[in-house]
């Protein structure tokens, strides 16, 4: 089966084309990436120059894959997405469990409502209770007075999914899915391990931080906000008044979130700000570290508060996984320790065989686990059976439910 993952991102554009085997192996066909600055902040400033770019990207993946492209799946941001735990109980009194209880209880729930102007860009079960038992498989079988089921869903405003699918309307390209993009960089950088004893994924990318957490192997919260280690560039540049190329280079080559003796005596070249030929200003690498961190603290703060706003820092997970762009500053694992009070290590694309090594980095990990989502391992197989019967189809659908179950 080829799956083809397209990121339309504020930095690049990637098209990632991966054959998927089936038990966990995946191999990439092509992968192809090409910098762009069209999207602000995720706004597409340029349609028709976007357009133009990704065409051409296709086009190039389609080559160097000997793949003809007709679907993809859309990577994601979940910038104002909303993420709601619900959760539906039926009485059993003390009978076997039955699959025709559990579809009661899921058409008991929200899982088939719909708010205006949001789209569900996922939703799924995360568990069920039997009286006071959590489980996490299905307990077809087993006795109970009352079983609950757990739902988890994201919601986000269409208006950020509408210029995009316009866009790839306009290539005469499908999507096969929107992938959220917290779960895309979750799906390349985490073991099954991992993905099994729960684990805190953080993309640190150009100008988003999205964080992913799985247990028991189900993801149970992804979210977006818009700080970026784009930021750390603009704040390198005003700080120590240099052009941004200078900032970039200040920030790969000399930054570090661990401090050392030596930071203060060790002296570095900007050029200035005003772009006159061989001017320049001396600054020491302890005043770099000093505008980096308050930024990269600031950022994981956001992130630790996102997990007590959900309450999910009552599970004490005890693993975070850093990936994209902004994981590779030096000593950013050994501070987040500090932060989270957590075994720390950075996320490179895994369980994927990778011939271009340009591409088996962080700064890859949302694009290549965009092309290896695939609906079905985020389906359950009793809703699959049910399919959707909505609430919203009027007397002909109340009958039908009516039908199934009275």
């Amino acid at each position: 089966m080829i799956k083809v993952g397209l990121n339309i991102g504020n930095s690049k554009i990637s098209c990632i084309v991966t054959e998927l085997k089936g038990q966990g192996n995946a191999k990439i066909l092509s992968a192809d990436s090409y910098p762009s600055n069209i999207l602000k902040k995720n706004i597409i400033t340029n349609f028709e120059k976007l357009s133009a770019e990704i065409r051409s990207l296709i086009t190039e993946s389609e080559k160097k894959s000997q793949t003809k492209i007709n679907s993809i799946n859309l990577n994601i941001h979940t910038i104002d997405s909303i993420s709601k735990y619900y959760e539906s109980e039926i009485n059993i009194s003390n009978q076997k469990i039955t699959e025709l209880d559990i579809k009661k209880a899921i058409n008991n729930s929200d899982y088939f409502s719909s708010e205006d102007n949001y789209y569900e860009i996922f939703n799924n079960i995360n568990g069920f209770v039997l009286d006071n038992n959590l489980l996490f498989d299905i307990p077809i079988g087993n006795y109970a007075n009352k079983l609950k089921v757990l739902f988890y869903k994201i919601i986000l405003p269409y208006k950020n999914l509408k210029s995009f699918k316009n866009i790839i309307d306009s290539l005469q390209l499908s999507i096969e899915s929107y992938v959220p993009s917290p779960l895309a960089s979750s799906l390349s950088v985490l073991s099954k391990d991992e993905k099994k004893i729960g684990t805190i994924c953080i993309d640190l990318g150009h100008s988003n931080t999205s964080i992913s957490i799985f247990e028991n192997n189900k993801f149970i919260y992804g979210d977006s906000f818009l700080v970026g280690s784009n930021n750390i560039t603009n704040d390198l540049a005003r700080g120590v008044s240099t052009t941004l190329e200078s900032a970039e280079r200040l920030k790969t080559l000399y930054s570090s979130l661990i401090t050392s003796p030596s930071d203060e005596y060790e002296i570095i070249e900007i050029p200035i700000i005003s772009g006159e030929n061989n001017q320049f200003n001396q600054i020491n690498k302890l005043k770099i570290n000093s505008i980096v961190k308050p930024r990269v603290e600031e950022t994981l703060e956001i992130v630790w508060q996102k997990l007590k706003d959900n309450n999910l820092h009552k599970k004490h997970i005890k693993n975070v996984v850093l990936t994209g762009g902004g994981s590779q500053l030096d000593g950013i694992s050994q501070y987040a320790e500090l932060i989270f009070s957590s075994n720390v290590r950075i996320g490179v694309p895994r369980e994927v065989t990778i011939s271009e090594k340009s591409i088996q980095n962080p700064s890859f990990a949302d694009a290549i686990g965009c092309s290896l989502y695939d609906i079905k391992d985020f389906s359950n197989t009793i809703i699959e059976k049910q399919g959707k019967v909505s609430k919203k189809q009027g007397f002909k659908g109340f009958f039908n439910w009516l039908d199934q179950y009275i």
